[in-house]
Parts: C-alpha cells; sequence; structure tokens
C-alpha cells in the first residue's frame, strides 16, 4: 500500500489535467460557448472607459464623432467616424463650438455633424474602414492609435470610420459570421449611400477576425458581376483596395494553433489526431472559410469586363505572431494568386515566383503597429515584400 500511493497520485496528476481539457473540448460544442472563443465579445478590455467620449483616449474636442447605425436585422451598431488630424486644424474653431456627440450619448443624427460634413462635401477625401479583430472594442488597446496612423499619409483626406461588430462594446445583438457580414454591409451602404464616398475612395483595413469580415464583404459585393444577363443584375462594388492584417485562412485551420488568453491551446492537443480534429471541426458554427472566399473575390473581379486594374489586396503579418502563425497569409496570397490565373499555379511554382519578385524593405519604423501587435522579442523586424499581379504579402 505504501508503494502504491505514490502511482496513484501521479495517475491522477496525470488524469486530472486531461479530464479538464477534455470538458473544455466538450464545452466548445455548445453554440454560445463557442462563440464566446471565437468571438472574445465579453472582453472589452477598455475598462471605464466611455466609447461616447473619445477625448479619453487623447483625441482632440470633437474630433471624432460617435455615432449609431442600424443594420436591416434592428441591430444597433456603435460607430467612431475619426477626423484627420490636419482637416481638424483646419476647421478647429467651428469644430470646438458644437457640442460633443457624448452628451447624447452618441450623435443621434450623425449628418448635421461638420465632421461629417466634411467627409461628404470633399470630393477628394478618402475613408478607411476599419474592421477590428476578435475581442475589445474599437477603443481597446493600439487600434484608437492606428486609426490617427492611418491618416498620417494624408493628414487632411484620410478619414476613418470603426464599428464594433453586433454583440461587441455597446452595439447590441450577438455575434455570429452571418451577422458581422451584415454589419459589414451596413457600414459600407452608409459610406457609400449617406456619405456619397465612391468605392474608388474607399479602402478595407481588418485585422484578425476583422480580416475575414473584410473579404466577406468585398466578396459578396464583387459578386454582383456573376449574374449577367440576368435584369436584376447589380453592379460589383470594387473598392480601392484591401489590407489584411493577420489574416487566417479559416476557423478550422486556426483552432490548431490557436491559444485562448495566448495561454489555453483550443485545438492543439488534438491536433495530434487528424481525425479527431476533423470531426471537432464539423461542430465549429462560424467558419470564415477566408481562403476560399478570397479566391472567388478574385475570381469575380477577373470576370467584369475592362482592362484596368479590379482589386488590390495587400496582407501583413508578422514572421512571430504568437496568435495567428504567419503560414496563414502564405496560404492565402497562394489561393489568391492561383486563382488569378486561368491555368493556376502549383505551390512550388508560387514560391518561385515569390523569390524572384521578393524586394528587400529594410527595417520599417512602426510594424509592430502595422503587423497585428508587437512582436515577442520587442525589436522592430526586417520587412520583406513581393507582388504578383494585384496581390502583395508583407512579412
Amino acid at each position: 500500500m505504501y508503494h502504491r500511493l505514490p502511482l496513484k497520485l501521479v495517475a491522477c496528476a496525470v488524469a486530472a489535467p486531461t479530464l479538464l481539457y477534455a470538458l473544455f473540448v466538450a464545452l466548445l460544442t455548445i453554440p454560445y460557448l463557442q462563440n464566446q472563443v471565437i468571438y472574445l465579445h465579453s472582453v472589452t478590455q477598455t475598462g471605464p472607459l466611455d466609447l461616447n467620449v473619445p477625448e479619453q483616449w487623447g483625441f482632440l474636442r470633437n474630433q471624432v464623432t460617435p455615432f449609431h447605425l442600424r443594420t436591416p436585422d434592428g441591430e444597433t451598431l456603435h460607430a467612431w467616424h475619426v477626423l484627420p488630424l490636419g482637416l481638424y486644424q483646419q476647421h478647429e474653431a467651428r469644430l470646438v463650438q458644437e457640442e460633443p456627440a457624448a452628451s447624447a450619448r452618441a450623435a443621434p443624427d450623425v449628418s448635421q455633424r461638420l465632421s461629417f460634413q466634411l467627409l461628404r462635401d470633399d470630393p477628394e477625401a478618402l475613408l478607411v474602414l476599419h474592421f477590428h479583430g476578435a475581442g475589445g472594442t474599437l477603443g481597446s488597446g493600439w487600434r484608437p492609435p492606428s486609426y490617427r496612423a492611418m491618416s498620417a499619409a494624408a493628414p487632411d483626406k484620410i478619414h476613418v470610420v470603426a464599428i464594433d461588430y453586433r454583440g461587441f462594446g455597446t452595439s447590441t445583438g450577438s455575434p455570429s459570421e452571418e451577422g458581422l457580414l451584415l454589419d459589414a454591409q451596413t457600414l459600407a451602404a452608409w459610406a457609400m449611400n449617406d456619405a456619397g464616398i465612391h468605392p474608388s475612395r474607399i479602402v478595407l483595413f481588418g485585422q484578425s477576425l476583422g480580416t475575414a469580415v473584410c473579404i466577406s464583404l468585398a466578396q459578396t459585393l464583387a459578386a454582383a458581376a456573376a449574374m449577367t444577363g440576368e435584369e436584376d443584375k447589380k453592379s460589383p462594388v470594387l473598392f480601392a483596395g484591401i489590407v489584411l492584417v493577420a489574416p487566417f485562412a479559416d476557423v478550422a485551420t486556426l483552432t490548431a494553433t490557436y491559444r485562448v488568453a495566448k495561454t489555453v491551446p483550443l485545438l492543439g492537443p488534438v491536433a495530434q489526431f487528424p481525425g479527431l480534429l476533423t470531426w471537432l471541426n464539423t461542430y465549429i458554427q462560424s467558419k470564415w472559410p477566408t481562403k476560399e472566399r478570397l479566391a472567388d473575390f478574385v475570381r469575380a473581379c477577373q470576370r467584369i469586363p475592362g482592362d484596368g486594374p479590379k482589386y488590390d489586396v495587400t496582407m501583413i503579418h508578422a514572421q512571430d505572431d504568437y496568435d495567428i502563425p504567419w503560414v496563414h497569409s502564405d496560404v492565402l496570397y497562394w489561393y489568391g494568386v492561383n486563382a488569378s490565373s486561368p491555368s493556376g499555379m502549383t505551390l512550388e511554382e508560387l514560391e518561385r515566383e515569390k523569390v524572384a519578385s521578393r524586394v528587400e524593405l529594410g527595417t520599417v519604423v512602426g510594424l509592430s503597429l502595422l503587423a497585428h501587435r508587437p512582436a515577442s522579442s520587442g525589436n522592430r523586424s526586417p520587412s520583406t515584400a513581393c507582388m504578383i499581379g494585384s496581390c502583395r504579402i508583407l512579412w
């Protein structure tokens, strides 16, 4: 008995974590809990800060206008319109005299705000539609500083509008793949119809989860070109560009490496058993098949008549990304390039093309910000880019 006790303790020590992990995986098959893990929308990461008072994030008075968008299915989305600093300075005297939108808990009619009018009435205004990643809100982490950075190339022209998807922040509802696509369509419709900005002056910017939303939106709006010969055919909507920061191929592929809160492996241990992993992935509700949608988007653009450029997709990814391995960008790049060629392209051919077209960009200041999150070493990384057709990859 004396000798068996330590063996029992060892057995319990091994069995307990295994059983707990098995319970965790079983719970992930429940749609509600699965959504909590995939979207992390209950994690706000903004503490006591009020999303209707953007000045708490260091913005100037009325540089950011909080407002609401109403989706076709009745949800209310919270949004920020961020004025570029140079434009703000030109109209500062009038802007500071406006009553802050926060006094009304977000502008009841954003079209009456001076910031909106400066966007709508400038025929040269450029607009970035920002789709953030999982977890947090549009005011979490490095997101507010990134809005400022996006305007740096043209401080009097580049506006940014960011939204919290349904279920995030103060937006109503709960997230789903169909719901987030509808949220993106609502924002795009507002930009084109209410603000009057032509798609050729709009760039879609997505980070992590937002990259899947961007591609879904672009593919859906471009796919109208495939409806040839029908009387109710809609004109395809093609944006000026799409920027994908730390994209992923699809949720099923991501589950094999993703860690919740950078600690708990999602399905990493199960990935050692491919059959079991494939079976568990059948329970995934939000699949986000970005690689297939990117290929469909490219093919839809290829079918549109005309010789001019029809799409511009840029992928940015840190090689040492600890959440989404940068190989996901490699996979997406191949799907995009392969779809652009009538005869297709093998992975080996793609690698040769990448080597031939590679351009060393040196050390890029701010790469940590653009590349999803700071490199684990804390140092800036040398950057490399290659381009085939209208698909680019930067790492």
